[in-house]
Parts: C-alpha cells; sequence; structure tokens
C-alpha cells in the first residue's frame, strides 16, 4: 500500500511539474511548433511536389501506367499500413524518440533519391520513406496536442501546424512546376532533406522528452500489427493485380480473399487480445468514429483529385510542368489565404457543424471535376477551390475531435488513427483512380503523342474515376454525420 502511495505521489508531482512548465502561448512553444510544424511540412510537400512531377518521372524512367501509379501508392501503403504499429512503439518508448528515429531515417531515403535509375528503384524510396513518414507524422499531432491544456490553445496550434502542411500542399505543385522547367526531377524530392534535419533540431531542442508515467507499459501486439498491416496492402494491391493479371488469373482473387481473412483476424484478434493494438470499443466512439469518416472521405477526394488533375493537365492537354503549377493556383491561394477564416467560421457553426460541411465541399469539388474537366479549365478551377476550402477546416476539426475523445495515453494511437485513415483512404483513392485509367486507356500513358482513341478513353477513365471516389468519398460523410448525430443524441 506504501508502495502504490509514493508512486501515485510522485505521478502527481510530475503531473504538476509538467502543467507548471507548459507553455501558454504559442509563442512560448514556437521552437517546437516549428519543428511540429516541419514534420507535417514534409508529409503534405512530399505528396504535391511529386504529383506534378509523375510525368516526367514516367517518361524519363519509362514507367508503365501501373508503376507511375506505385511511385505515389507505394508511400500511401507502408504509411498507412505501419502507423498503427509505430504509434503503439510511440506510446510505450517515447514520441520523441520515435520521432527523431524517423526523421533521420526519412532525410537518409529521400537523400537517396539522387541514385535512383529505375522505376522500381524509386518505388522501393518511396515504400522506405513511407515507413519513415510512419514513425513521424502521428506523433506531431500527438506533441502538439499535449502541449497545452486549453483547448483553445491546442486548436490554434494545430491550426498552425496544419496551415504550415497546407502552404507546402498548395505551393508544392506551382514550386515543382517550375523547379522542373531547369532542374532534374531528383530535385524535388531531395528537398525533403534539409527540412527533415530542421525538424530534428526543432523537435530535439523544443519538446521534452515524454515522462514515464505519460508512456504505457502494456506488451506490444505484434500480432495485431502484422494482420492490420496485411490487410491495407492487400486491400490496395488486389485492384491493381486485376488489370495487370486479368479476372481469370487466380492472383487478384487470391489477393482479395487474403484482404478479407486479414481483415476477419484482426477483428478476432483485438477483441480478444488482453492488450490489443488497437481497443475497437474506443474506435467505436461518435465522436472518434465520425472524425475519422470525414478524414477518410477528404483523403479519398484529395487523393483522386490531385493525381487526376496532374494527369489531366499535363498528359491530356499537353501543358508543360510550369504552366501545370500555375492552373494550381485556385487552390495555392485558397489554402494560404484562407486560414484567417478558420476560427470564425468554427465558432459561427460549431465544431460538428463545420466537420461535415467541410468534408461536404471536399467530395462536391470532386464531383464538379469528375462532371467538367471535359469541358475546360475553369471547371477544375472551381473543382480545386472547393476542395481547398474543405480541405483548409476538416483536418482541423477531425483531428481535434478524435484526440478529445480518447484517453491521454492513447494520444499517438489516436493520432496515428486519424493519419491512417486519410492515408489508407489516399491508396485507396489513388487505386481506383490509377486501376480505373489503366483499365480504360489503350497503350502507353506516358508517350509524348495520343491518338484520338486514346485522348477519349483517358478522358472517360477520369469520369469514371471520379464518380466512383465522389460515391465512396460520399458515403463516408454520410456515415460521419449519422456517428455525430448520435454521439449527440447520447449525451
Amino acid at each position: 500500500m506504501g508502495l502504490n502511495n509514493e508512486r501515485a505521489r510522485r505521478t502527481d508531482e510530475a503531473q504538476t511539474s509538467r502543467a507548471r512548465h507548459r507553455p501558454q502561448t504559442l509563442k512560448a512553444a514556437g521552437v517546437a511548433l516549428a519543428g511540429l510544424s516541419a514534420v507535417f511540412l514534409l508529409e503534405m510537400l512530399d505528396n504535391s511536389i511529386l504529383n506534378v512531377a509523375l510525368p516526367t518521372i514516367g517518361r524519363e524512367l519509362d514507367a508503365s501506367t501501373t508503376e507511375l501509379q506505385w511511385v505515389t501508392g507505394a508511400y500511401a501503403v507502408v504509411f498507412g499500413g505501419l502507423m498503427l504499429l509505430f504509434s503503439a512503439i510511440a506510446d510505450r518508448f517515447g514520441r520523441r524518440r520515435v520521432m527523431l528515429v524517423g526523421l533521420t531515417l526519412l532525410a537518409l531515403a529521400s537523400a537517396s533519391t539522387a541514385l535512383v535509375t529505375t522505376p522500381e528503384q524509386l518505388i522501393a524510396v518511396r515504400a522506405v520513406v513511407g515507413i519513415a513518414a510512419a514513425m513521424t507524422t502521428p506523433g506531431s499531432l500527438a506533441l502538439a496536442f499535449r502541449l497545452f491544456d486549453e483547448e483553445s490553445l491546442r486548436v490554434r496550434a494545430l491550426t498552425l501546424i496544419s496551415t504550415v502542411g497546407l502552404v507546402g500542399l498548395a505551393v508544392g505543385p506551382t514550386v515543382g512546376g517550375f523547379i522542373l522547367a531547369f532542374a532534374p526531377w531528383q530535385v524535388l524530392l531531395l528537398i525533403n532533406v534539409p527540412i527533415a534535419i530542421l525538424a530534428f533540431i526543432g523537435i530535439r531542442v523544443g519538446v521534452a522528452n515524454d515522462l514515464p508515467e505519460e508512456l504505457h507499459r502494456d506488451p506490444l501486439d505484434v500480432p495485431g500489427a502484422l494482420l492490420g498491416t496485411a490487410t491495407i496492402v492487400l486491400t490496395l494491391v488486389a485492384p491493381t493485380l486485376f488489370v495487370d493479371e486479368g479476372i481469370g488469373s487466380w492472383t487478384p482473387w487470391a489477393a482479395s480473399a487474403g484482404a478479407v481473412g486479414a481483415a476477419a483476424l484482426f477483428v478476432v484478434r483485438e477483441r480478444t487480445a488482453r492488450y490489443p493494438l488497437l481497443d475497437l470499443e474506443l474506435v467505436a466512439l461518435p465522436l472518434v468514429s465520425s472524425g475519422l469518416a470525414y478524414k477518410a472521405a477528404s483523403g479519398l477526394a484529395i487523393a483522386g483529385l490531385g493525381y487526376m488533375v496532374t494527369l489531366q493537365l499535363q498528359f491530356a492537354w499537353g501543358w508543360p510542368p510550369a504552366l501545370a503549377s500555375i492552373g494550381m493556383l485556385p487552390q495555392v491561394i485558397v489554402l494560404l489565404f484562407g486560414g484567417r477564416l478558420v476560427g470564425p467560421f468554427l465558432r459561427v457553426v460549431g465544431m460538428n457543424r463545420a466537420a461535415w460541411m467541410s468534408a461536404a465541399a471536399v467530395v462536391l469539388g470532386l464531383a464538379v471535376f469528375a462532371v467538367g474537366s471535359r469541358f475546360g479549365y475553369v471547371w477544375i478551377a472551381f473543382a480545386l477551390v472547393l476542395v481547398a476550402a474543405g480541405m483548409r477546416i476538416v483536418g482541423v476539426v477531425a483531428g481535434t475531435n478524435v484526440m478529445t475523445g480518447l484517453p491521454e495515453n492513447r494520444t499517438t494511437i489516436g493520432a496515428a488513427l486519424v493519419d491512417t485513415s486519410s492515408q489508407v483512404a489516399t491508396g485507396v483513392g489513388i487505386a481506383v483512380t490509377g486501376t480505373i485509367l489503366a483499365a480504360l486507356f489503350t497503350g502507353d500513358i506516358s508517350s509524348s503523342a495520343w491518338s484520338a482513341d486514346q485522348a477519349a478513353s483517358f478522358q472517360t477513365g477520369v469520369t469514371v474515376a471520379g464518380f466512383a471516389v465522389t460515391a465512396l468519398a460520399a458515403v463516408l460523410v454520410l456515415f460521419g454525420m449519422l456517428r455525430a448525430r448520435s454521439g449527440r443524441g447520447a449525451l
């Protein structure tokens, strides 16, 4: 009894000390927020700047449609598949420690891009970058959330971090397009190296080590982690196999059956394990499940739109990279200057209503692209504005809701849930759009000259893929609305 009382006393003292030294303003946490913002910038800039380089990569590396799809898809698959595992490790061994190791790996993997000469090598590098991102990204949200006690400061901190990341997402295509005009495409991915170094320094200096009392020592659920990763990977690989091998081959059917089986075993494992990797009862909480649904819907739409707009402008319309980057300016403008409206919008409509409205705007933007992209650039610009406006809000709201609805010693796993839902949805969006385009387009998509039939088949593929992803995202938004409504009814 005396030992337990002493432990409780030390825990209370540690928590009081940490609370006493927690910053009371954003400025006081400036170094930490700079490092955490750089981590999110890495994720968003890396994705957006790579999209504008895809046509150039396809031509220089002689990549097929499927290989071009997996240049982006490999990152999303590995990132989404491993995030829960690394977040569980971080909750046990230290969020700051795992993040610093991940940043080191990310810098080394990005630097190796300079040695790439084949599509297979680039896909492998992107997979390693995905591993590093799985170690770093969830921690940025978790550590930022834990920097402050007040919800208003937490929301402002998450808004600041998301703003920096969205700036990277916004300016990435524009900057990338101009860089491609005079430099090799490898330079675009080498940009990750100095940003990773800056992030490492900011977190190393500005973020304190986790206290032992803030971590938990439950055994790691390795079987659950393996089953979860297998489910995600097989789910994303199966559609590509159906196109490459055909429905008459056993390979895609085996992958599909494996995905279903792994998912079923994962659920059974997490329901019966004494120390599950993912407590399914926490995921089922209305505030958590609705936030994850909104985040997944936006991830689907953003991935599908970004992938298809890049191919539409450069492949179908023949725009050079610099002009295509200018074509992304409507999105850039909204992302850069819409931040001032986030706070007032949340105060007027409330967190719950803002979540579904912003997610719906993202889905509507994708639908506008699917319907109107064949009629000219103005429709693409309108779609980019709608998606950017929704993105500006949904990330902050969904992340705050999920983190608020979870226990404090599960903050990193909560952040991983947010990012996993987004990254898996991103992988699904790329897989769906890439698979449909590969199935409907005849010939080499990276060739410099298309026939009239190829141009028509591409436009058909874009329309079909756009509607398919729109439908999936709309279902997720509807589910999120219903879960949020049930949560309010329970209060």
